[in-house]
């Protein structure tokens, strides 16, 4: 960590530049102040977020809730599952402690090493983007039950979005090098850039109710395009790093082969979990297409996705950010105890801020959705369907993003076999509930079953990986951490739903100030704590 420290803080500056002549005496000069990196990356998330929902609420004003908007979400949503299915898992979870670990232990700082694994990820991006591109039709039919027109338009945008594929990987990697150097605010700002090449795309189609395929293919290489942009701007970040890169291609004896079996344990992770994504995503496209057959309101694949990514936002702006920036500490952590006892102070952060978001997307959904997705070609009827949804998934929140610390644990601790097992139980609860609720729902409720099905599975696991790190480390208490925040949301909960008749800012607020004032007499120190966090200098 401390290599890795000085070469960040030593690029900033080169050697007898400018600045560096100009400098005044080291006895005058004023410590250089930043802003702490947790602040600086939940900040860009939460920008990111913003700009997401803008990209998002566009989407369905421009192309609806329907079937047309289902194909667009298939086919932009399909690069990133290829992505995160054949590589990306691996990358996000074994990448960064493998990285911290070679740069404490390599002479070189991890140069020579870092460079060589960039050249293999790299030249395995190109093969496999060269691969699923043209396999377009394939992958459509895999995920949908379309024919005719609505086959073609998803074909046509899949061949557009699948070089994606590539972009994805790109970033990922690009991140991952910065935040094992602690630059964590690029990765998470690069996303801005994404949403408002989007954002200006389709707010050129603003008002229209029909498409040509010149127009689908406008939206198409548009959504690609604002993922080029994402990756590329982060090549000048690394430069600032003092990070330079070069393809290496003397791969034997490289010391490849730690990252490569994490690897394929965590690939082994993400093909089983999409298993469980890919029975979702056919069975809601599915039920989306016999919804509007039906005349019925968007119950479909986009009222999913749309529900899920507001759902998701308290878990990218908090656990991500805590989670991402502890991880370089977990693997260096020298003993059991200091595992645990900074898992523990992880957990508790985090819960102290998805337990109250997930009580007001129980409460405000319907206000919540309506503000977000309630424009454009979006009547009512489709924004009760997607709240809904945000109400079945509200309850998996916590438990989504307590996993989500507990298993990128294992991960520090160069385990990547337990995090493949723990999966097992998440993904068959939610392909098995699926199908369930497609069977047995009313159409109406089908795909808002899948949601409360997919959240509620993240307890097994949450139970499990609580269980097998006791072994390892100690007492550790999970759902226990979560009592005291629980018991101030309910009753802030309850006070939101009596204001929400005032309208939605009133109920935000009673909800806030009531949380505040009782996690301050239950003594809930870790609000504190995370704002400390935010605060910390490094």
């Amino acid at each position: 960590m401390a290599v890795l420290q000085e070469r960040a803080a030593g690029a900033r500056v080169p050697a007898g530049g400018r600045r560096a002549a100009t400098a005044a005496p080291a006895r005058h000069r004023r410590p250089r102040r930043t802003l702490p990196p947790s602040l600086v990356m939940a900040v860009g998330t939460v920008v990111s977020r913003a700009t997401g929902f803008v990209r998002s609420a566009l989407l369905v004003a421009v192309l609806g809730s329907g079937v047309l908007a289902d194909g667009y979400n298939v086919a932009n949503t399909v690069p990133n599952i290829l992505f995160v299915l054949l590589i990306g898992g691996a990358l996000n979870t074994a990448l960064v402690p493998h990285l911290v670990r070679a740069a404490k232990e390599s002479a070189d700082g991890g140069a020579a090493h870092v460079d060589r694994l960039v050249t293999v990820l790299v030249a395995a991006l190109l093969v496999l983007t060269a691969v699923v591109v043209p396999a377009a039709p394939y992958v459509v039919r895999a995920y949908t039950s379309y024919g005719g027109a609505q086959l073609g338009d998803t074909v046509l945008l899949a061949y557009l979005c699948l070089p994606q594929v590539f972009f994805y990987g790109l970033f990922t990697v690009l991140g991952q090098l910065l935040n094992a150097r602690q630059r964590f605010a690029p990765m998470a700002w690069a996303p801005v850039l994404n949403n408002l090449v989007v954002i200006g795309v389709f707010g050129g189609y603003l008002g229209r109710h029909s498409f040509s395929a010149a127009d689908l293919t406008v939206l198409g290489a548009g959504t690609t395009a604002g993922v080029v942009a994402q990756s590329l701007v982060l090549l000048p970040c690394l430069r600032a790093a003092g990070v330079r890169l070069r393809p290496r291609w003397d791969w034997r004896q490289a010391g490849l082969g730690e990252p490569l079996r994490a690897a394929g344990w965590t690939l082994l992770l993400v093909l089983c979990d999409q298993v469980g994504y890919w029975v979702v995503t056919r069975l809601s496209t599915a039920a989306g297409a016999e919804a509007a057959a039906a005349g019925l309101p968007g119950v479909g694949y986009t009222a999913y996705s749309s529900a899920y990514l507001l759902w998701i936002v308290p878990h990218g702006v908090v656990t991500v950010s805590v989670v991402t920036a502890v991880v370089p500490a977990l693997s260096a952590a020298d003993s059991p105890r200091a595992v645990r006892s900074l898992l523990a102070r992880t957990v508790r952060t985090v819960g102290v801020v998805t337990v109250p978001a997930a009580c007001a997307f129980a409460v405000l959904a319907p206000q919540l959705c309506a503000l977000a997705f309630g424009h454009g070609r979006t009547d009512p009827a489709d924004v009760l369907a997607i709240a809904g949804m945000l109400t079945a998934f509200a309850p998996g929140l916590v438990l989504y993003s307590a996993s989500y610390a507990l298993t990128r644990t294992f991960y520090a601790l160069g385990d990547s076999r337990t995090p493949f097992l723990l999966n097992l139980l998440p993904v068959a609860a939610t392909a098995l509930g699926a199908v369930l609720c497609h069977q047995l729902l009313p159409l109406r409720w089908a795909v808002t079953g899948m949601a409360g099905c997919y959240g509620g599975s993240f307890l097994l696991t949450v139970l499990a990986a609580a269980l097998l790190l006791r072994r390892r480390l100690g007492p550790l208490r999970v759902l226990g951490a979560h009592v005291k925040p629980l018991l101030a949301a309910l009753p802030a909960a309850a006070a939101a739903w009596w204001a929400t008749r005032y309208g939605l800012v009133t109920a935000a607020a009673a909800l806030a100030v009531l949380y505040l004032l009782l996690a301050h007499l239950l003594r809930i120190d870790e609000l504190s704590a995370l704002t400390k966090r935010l605060r910390r200098r490094p």
